[in-house]
């Protein structure tokens, strides 16, 4: 299991750490099968987690072992810090961005089964992970904002600024039709 990351180290932890574990692992007479934790989109985003993210993915690709990539949208504790940090005070600036975040419980399990089940020859990518439902950055505020017991802030739009808010406000981080969708709703994510 590869899910080693750093939002702000991605070169080294991510990339370099890929590239390490396929030094450690690829000599092996049998080596072992590897999973890998990615991002729903993180080829089609320029920000440059989601870039190190795909690096990582074409690293495991190129490198001949038994390796299976599995992709998830955001999870619900990071769309909860992003609407947290909009939602303080009377106004909200909120940026037009909608997510289809996921239960990270459902992740690890998939991972479970992924790593414990047929080992594949060379790389595969699994069916893609996501929550039942989208929701924009307004509604996240205002869920949160409703979980506190606060009343919704007055709401000022702005533009979707640079590649990685317009690939996030043109959907790049929303699922595909043939991605599984399952686990618990951001707005009762809330509730616990």
């Amino acid at each position: 299991m590869h899910a080693a990351t750093h939002p702000l180290k991605y070169r080294a932890v991510d990339l370099e750490g890929t590239r390490k574990i396929i030094g450690v692992v690829g000599d092996r007479p049998d080596p072992p099968h590897l999973v890998y934790i990615s991002i729903v989109g993180c080829d089609r985003n320029p920000f440059s987690y989601y870039r190190a993210k795909y690096a990582s993915e074409l690293v495991l690709e190129r490198s001949g072992l038994p390796v299976t990539v599995v992709r998830a949208t955001q999870f619900h504790t990071l769309v909860t810090a992003i609407a947290g940090a909009c939602a303080h005070g009377p106004v909200s600036l909120q940026p037009a961005l909608r997510f289809q975040s996921c239960d990270h419980l459902m992740v690890a399990e998939r991972l479970v089964d992924t790593a414990l089940g047929e080992v594949p020859i060379g790389y595969r990518r699994s069916v893609d992970l996501a929550g039942p439902e989208q929701t924009t950055l307004g509604e996240a505020v205002n869920l949160l904002r409703q979980a506190a017991g606060q009343r919704p802030p007055r709401v000022i739009r702005l533009p979707a600024v640079g590649g990685t808010l317009r690939a996030f406000a043109r959907g790049a981080n929303l699922p595909g039709p043939d991605a599984e969708i399952g686990g618990s709703a951001f707005r009762d994510s809330l509730k616990n």
